[in-house]
């Protein structure tokens, strides 16, 4: 055995790291008052655990054969309550009673030692305190394999489209079961007062901690995400666009009504494209856009037929995030070009060096482009567009403008990325 100074210097570092994550707990504001308490219930019973670990430690050749029953009691109660509150950590929104009642029968097997009953033995042979197991001896074995099952399985389901979300959780079960077998077989705990498994659970603690802020991150992201392409819809679908396209429409309802027809139908497939753009989070194919973008141009073009719009489109086998091209179709259009006399816009694609080009020409006003920061709502959707394309698919847009010079917007998007 150990003297009592080696084993000091097992058992404090694991305590000092509890003490430390627990601290952190307690101060952490980002995380949720139910991921606070079952991060804190976590750390008391791995602490539990220790102290039960050096308890059993040192009574090895202790004749006191009650102290071994409450010792041994709490180890294999204390064992699966952990496993299922981290499945609660996980997803805190389900009570789990099935899992509980499991934890709370395993518990009420091993209270059936203080009985003198056969179930569960802890009862030690005078001649070196071996331990004798009953019939349900393996009873926390049993329970805790079926509970990592079902946390395998939880995981699984719950971050089946968020596959990095899982690594953690996952790690952290395969070294539980890898800790399980060196403890039951190896029998290391006979050398060291802490066991692999409490070892182990401590290191799942702290792997939980950071996948709550792991997870906590990617939900911003995702809110991030969702009020981007709100912006992107609120910013495409202007009100001064639509009473103008609808003041057009009724205009020639009277001295036009095939035309207006061809309006209103463009006008609705461009508000239902719109729409769908909403809910997409991937790229989509180079040819949905550039029709959304002629949906756009062709009811511009109505109200402003001294505008005119070319396309020279080369290369189309690629994908690029939602609403990239017709923004900046838009921003030429209110900007640049319908205050002028021949008002041009050229959208031109082609392939070269391994990207994908898109470049928007337009022989417009023209503007400053050190003022980009401070346009506000003038000139929507360009500082959108450049973030979207950056994050999205690792591409880049380059603006060329100089007042009354016109401007052209280069949009480059790697091959790689624009075949997701």
């Amino acid at each position: 055995m150990l003297s009592a100074g080696i084993v000091a210097m097992f058992v404090i570092p694991y305590a000092v790291i509890l003490l430390g994550l627990t601290l952190t707990v307690i101060s952490d504001t980002y995380i949720s008052k139910t991921q606070k308490k079952l991060m804190l219930a976590v750390l008391i019973l791995t602490a539990i655990l220790i102290v039960q670990n050096v308890a059993d430690y040192y009574l090895k050749n202790d004749m006191r054969i009650m102290l071994h029953r409450i010792v041994g009691v709490v180890g294999y109660s204390v064992r699966p309550a952990i496993i299922v509150l981290f499945c609660s950590i996980l997803d805190n929104s389900k009570k789990r009673i099935i899992p509980w009642i499991a934890v709370a029968i395993n518990a009420a097997v091993y209270l059936t030692a203080f009985y003198e009953t056969k179930l569960i033995s802890f009862n030690y042979s005078t001649i070196n305190f071996a331990f004798v197991r009953g019939p349900l001896g393996y009873s926390c074995h049993i329970v805790s394999g079926l509970l990592i099952v079902y946390l395998c399985f939880s995981c699984i389901l719950k971050f089946v489209n968020s596959k990095k979300e899982m690594i953690l959780p996952l790690v952290s079960i395969i070294l539980i079961i890898g800790a399980i077998f060196a403890d039951t077989f190896l029998s290391v705990t006979d050398t060291f007062p802490v066991s692999i498994l409490t070892i182990t659970i401590i290191v799942s603690c702290i792997f939980y901690f950071l996948w709550i802020h792991m997870h906590l991150v990617y939900e911003h992201e995702t809110e991030v995400k969702t009020e981007q392409r709100i912006k992107i819809m609120i910013s495409q679908i202007q009100p001064h666009f639509l009473f103008n396209t609808i003041a057009t429409f009724r205009a020639l309802c009277k001295r036009d009504p095939d035309k207006a027809a061809v309006v209103a139908e463009n006008f609705a497939q461009y508000l239902r494209q719109n729409l769908n753009s909403l809910n997409s989070e991937n790229l989509i194919p180079f040819e949905k856009e550039i029709g959304h973008t002629k949906l756009y141009a062709d009811i511009e073009m109505v109200r402003f037929e001294n505008v005119r719009i070319e396309y020279d489109i080369k290369d189309t086998d690629f994908s690029l995030p939602p609403l990239t091209v017709q923004p900046i179709v838009e921003n030429a259009i209110r900007h640049g070009v319908r205050i002028k006399k021949d008002g041009m816009i050229s959208v031109s694609t082609e392939y070269l060096d391994h990207s994908h080009k898109i470049i928007i020409r337009d022989n417009g006003i023209g503007f400053d482009i050190n003022e980009i920061d401070n346009f506000g709502e003038n000139h929507i959707g360009i500082k959108n567009v450049k973030e979207r394309i950056e994050k999205l698919c690792g591409g880049t847009m380059i603006i060329e403008s100089a007042e009354n010079s016109g401007t052209t917007v280069t949009i480059c998007i790697p091959e790689k990325a624009a075949k997701k």
